[in-house]
């Protein structure tokens, strides 16, 4: 018999490639399944030892549970909110709705209106337009090392 197989005309020969001379290593792969159910069995049981653990020791610490606990009481600390406008309070009187809007006009002069801030010290407050205007026409301000 010869060595060599015989190949016909058109096919396609590498003397280089061989085929696999042996199968999966059954013992090694039998080995990683045995370590890993170990390592899993070990890890459950350290997790129910520590949960029994730690419930052992939330039961010691209060002797009441959770539900027992006291209430706070009933009245909230201040600032409490202030209640939507019924029946009992006056269209007039301090509602949600009249703080905003008075919030937002305060807002709106506080931005668009030019105002002193200290006037002593010559601090004045600035609508934003206004504010670019003044730095575009003298230019950002140049700050040496030693000033703040």
């Amino acid at each position: 018999m010869p060595d060599h197989a015989q190949y016909r005309d058109g096919d396609v020969v590498n003397p280089e490639t061989h085929h696999e001379e042996s199968d999966v290593n059954i013992r090694a792969l039998l080995w990683s399944a045995v370590i890993f159910i170990v390592f899993a069995g070990v890890t459950h049981l350290v997790l129910y030892f520590q949960f029994h653990a730690y419930a052992r020791y939330f039961r010691n610490e209060s002797s009441q549970p959770l539900t027992m606990m006291a209430r706070p009481p009933a009245v909230p600390a201040t600032p409490r909110l202030q209640p939507f406008p019924s029946k009992t309070i006056l269209p007039t009187a301090s509602t949600p709705v009249i703080d905003m809007a008075e919030m937002r006009k305060a807002e709106n002069e506080a931005l668009n209106k030019a105002a002193w801030i200290d006037q002593q010290k010559g601090i004045v407050r600035l609508p934003i337009d206004v504010a670019k205007q003044l730095v575009v026409q003298r230019g950002l301000p140049v700050v040496t090392e030693g000033t703040p």
